[in-house]
């Protein structure tokens, strides 16, 4: 049998799909246990081993995403797929970001997917981290068809962003972020993502997406997917790349290529070392600043126009390494005099629409 062997753990509240699927895992050879919310799937998870999850995002008592999070803090390495039925793009990279290695769509057209996402998960935790043509292999026709979505419906392609975009202010343990982003059509051609890794790092960046169309909310996607994927492989040791600007932006850029997708991205990443106050930060395309900004005023850190990641001449990014004093604050924003203006008046808005200013805008970082 095709999964002899193998240990499922399957969490899903709807009693007829999950017993539809368990019926079909069972008789292709897999050892299936089953959970009828979050709550009991982490009771389970805590008993026995298992080789793979495969669980509801949306689920009572305790929801698929709060489950992965308790799962990985307890078992990092455990590849986890999650279902997804009510089209929440965000909740889906969420999944993601905290370690899933796959995700499917209900309804689930042909119960083979699933056999096929439980054998890629179980081979990449053997295998350590897939190199870039199997990531291409395993996922360009899934990029094409949600681009091929996403380009024929202005309010897919809204909603995505809705949903990938975080409130105005986001607080971390050691962190504060602010930002705001200004579009003057359905769709933002910027984007903004940070996290904090561990106890002693946090990672910032902005990007600007080309074209400036349905296609930068595809984008978006795809840049959290790829962040994603690196932090996954940090946080199971495989790769350290997420905290090297340079050889991060160096995959995102190998990444964007072979998707074929034609998207290029100016963007700057930074990375902070918040055991020393220090930042490395990587700059790639034009357009963006990055700024120290003091009771003064804003400093532009002296980071060079390059080619933009996704040209197929693209050779490096720039880069800078700088220590943060207490009293500064460490910003990227687009060089319009407007935005300048709003971010050193602490006008923090999040995502907002504006017809009189220019697209574009900022993001603050205070320690």
């Amino acid at each position: 049998m095709a999964l002899n062997d193998v240990s499922v753990l399957l969490v899903e509240d709807d009693p007829v799909f999950r017993q539809i699927v368990a019926t079909f895992l069972i008789a292709r050879g897999a050892a299936v246990v089953q959970a009828c919310d979050g709550e009991q799937g982490l009771g389970l998870f805590k008993q026995q081993r298992f080789d793979i999850v495969l669980a509801d995002l949306s689920m009572p008592k305790l929801g698929g995403l709060e489950m992965l999070k308790q799962m990985t803090a307890l078992e990092p390495l455990i590849p986890a797929i999650v279902i997804s039925g009510n089209n929440v793009m965000a909740d889906v990279v969420e999944a993601l970001r905290i370690g899933a290695c796959d995700y499917l769509v209900k309804p689930v057209p042909d119960l083979f997917i699933i056999e096929q996402s439980i054998k890629q998960g179980l081979q990449a935790s053997h295998q350590g981290e897939p190199s870039i043509d199997e990531m291409d292999a395993l996922s360009h026709q899934e990029l094409d068809a949600n681009l091929a979505l996403l380009e024929q419906s202005v309010e897919a392609a809204k909603q995505v962003q809705q949903q990938l975009f975080p409130a105005s202010h986001i607080r971390y343990p050691a962190v504060k972020v602010d930002y705001s982003l200004f579009k003057n059509s359905d769709i933002s051609s910027y984007f903004i993502d940070s996290t904090q890794v561990g106890d002693n790092h946090f990672i910032m960046y902005m990007a600007h997406l080309h074209p400036e169309n349905n296609r930068a909310a595809f984008g978006c996607v795809l840049l959290r997917s790829f962040f994603n994927q690196k932090l996954k492989s940090y946080r199971t040791g495989q790769s350290s790349t997420l905290l090297e600007p340079f050889h991060m932006l160096s995959y995102l850029n190998e990444r964007l290529v072979k998707s074929g997708l034609d998207i290029t991205v100016d963007i700057i990443y930074l990375v902070i070392d918040l055991t020393k106050y220090r930042a490395a930060i990587a700059q790639s395309g034009k357009g963006l600043r990055c700024y120290l900004r003091n009771s003064e005023g804003l400093s532009p850190l002296a980071l060079a126009d390059s080619v933009s990641l996704g040209a197929r001449t693209w050779d490096k990014p720039v880069t800078q390494f700088r220590t943060i004093l207490p009293h500064e604050r460490l910003c990227i924003a687009t060089q319009t005099a407007d935005h300048k203006q709003l971010l050193l008046s602490d006008a923090f808005t999040g995502l907002t629409y504006n017809a009189q200013l220019p697209a574009g805008g900022f993001i603050q970082l205070t320690l």
